[in-house]
């Protein structure tokens, strides 16, 4: 999928959700993208910069967007698999415009420069397409590197004047990302007021270092979407995550996009089996879930 026909899909919106424990229904409005990186929705016009942020492990590229005037809660995207990209791009752009400002790194820094891979040319099904990403995510899987990261990036949306000190910042992350959403709620329980997972891989393993364990270190309220084929490979995941959050005593909503594949919410995704991995519908429900989440959370 090109960009073009990316942000004319993006132009087609519908109203989100309502959600559980209070979260209020609000009607989404997408961004207009010019060529010079600022966009236009929900009354907030948006800048787009390129920014670099040092890590204990070195220097990260990232993107940073924001409402051209004011202070907002600050947000942090952890990208899947296929990293910082105009995918990932435009869904910040199109936060920043609901009135947030948005930090969307490379976190793959660690081995080269973003972009890595054109989403929309990979194929799952190819060995050497996948052996191309085994090293990029383990590089911010390995023990610990997400929350250093997470740290490093928290304190940099924190020293920008365009990010409101006052308010709790939130964080979303899709496929591998959604661990890392959970691993930075976790190590900085007193910044992070919300945090989202859309089709996150790995948030419940036999390991003691899953990330479903790390509940009880988190006080960010949670969303947990589920597409429906993971759902399948592992059918426990999804009570193991209510049971951690609950005993926990961490508001968590947890639920399986019926119909849906892993990566159905970002839209330059490949074909499966010759079907769309990206859902319109189902992506703009995650995102009417998603800015409830922050509208009420981040306070």
């Amino acid at each position: 999928m090109t960009e073009n026909q990316y942000n004319q899909q993006k132009n087609q919106v519908e109203s989100g959700d309502i959600g559980r424990r209070g979260f209020v229904a609000l009607s989404m409005a997408a961004g207009l993208i010019s060529a010079t990186g600022e966009a236009t929705a929900a009354g907030h016009e948006v800048v787009e910069a390129n920014v670099e942020i040092k890590t204990p492990d070195g220097t990260c590229d990232a993107a940073f967007i924001h409402p051209k005037t004011g202070s907002h809660p600050g947000v942090l995207i952890w990208p899947d698999a296929f990293g910082l990209r105009p995918a990932m791009r435009d869904m910040a752009k199109r936060l920043a415009a609901e009135g947030y400002s948005v930090l969307v790194p490379n976190p793959f820094y660690r081995i080269a420069k973003a972009p890595f891979e054109d989403a929309s040319n990979f194929s799952f099904q190819n060995p050497t397409d996948m052996a191309k990403l085994r090293p990029l995510m383990a590089s911010v899987s390995a023990p610990g590197n997400g929350e250093k990261d997470a740290v490093a990036y928290v304190g940099f949306l924190d020293a920008q004047k365009q990010v409101n000190k006052a308010k709790k910042i939130g964080t979303q992350g899709y496929c591998m990302g959604g661990p890392l959403v959970v691993k930075t709620a976790a190590a900085l329980p007193e910044r992070i007021g919300a945090g989202a997972s859309f089709h996150g891989g790995g948030l419940v393993t036999d390991k003691p270092d899953s990330p479903h364990l790390l509940a009880p270190k988190i006080k960010a309220s949670m969303y947990f979407g589920i597409a429906a084929n993971d759902d399948e490979r592992q059918p426990d995941a999804k009570d193991k995550l209510k049971e951690a959050f609950a005993a926990a005593k961490v508001p968590a909503e947890i639920e399986v996009y019926a119909g849906a594949l892993h990566g159905w919410c970002v839209p330059d995704m490949p074909m499966q089996n010759g079907k769309p991995i990206y859902s319109k519908p189902d992506a703009e429900r995650a995102w009417g879930k998603l800015v409830a989440l922050y509208k009420a959370a981040l306070v």
